[in-house]
């Protein structure tokens, strides 16, 4: 497993998710981003709760998700609206 087990917010089935989509390190997590990495999730895993883009937040700022705003979510739900851009290939 990679060091994304060790942040806050994410256990093993979250960094499994991650990894099957080549993200494999905190530094890569924190490159994309929480909106963009969700986003990637939930191209290959359409059914994937927003609880994973709060968790994916909460990583970053080392906060627990469950004492994000509800301006913070919104904010993230309008990061996430627009569809992910995918190219062939």
């Amino acid at each position: 497993m990679s060091d994304l087990i060790s942040l806050r917010n994410l256990g093993p089935t979250s960094a499994q998710m991650l990894m099957e989509v080549g993200i494999d390190s905190r530094a890569e997590l924190e490159r994309l981003g929480a909106a963009m990495a969700f986003q990637i999730v939930r191209h290959r895993r359409p059914d994937v709760s927003l609880n994973l883009l709060w968790a994916l937040h909460g990583a970053l700022t080392d906060r627990d998700w469950r004492s994000l705003s509800a301006d913070e979510k919104a904010r993230l739900r309008a990061e996430v609206a627009v569809p992910l851009r995918v190219r062939p290939g």
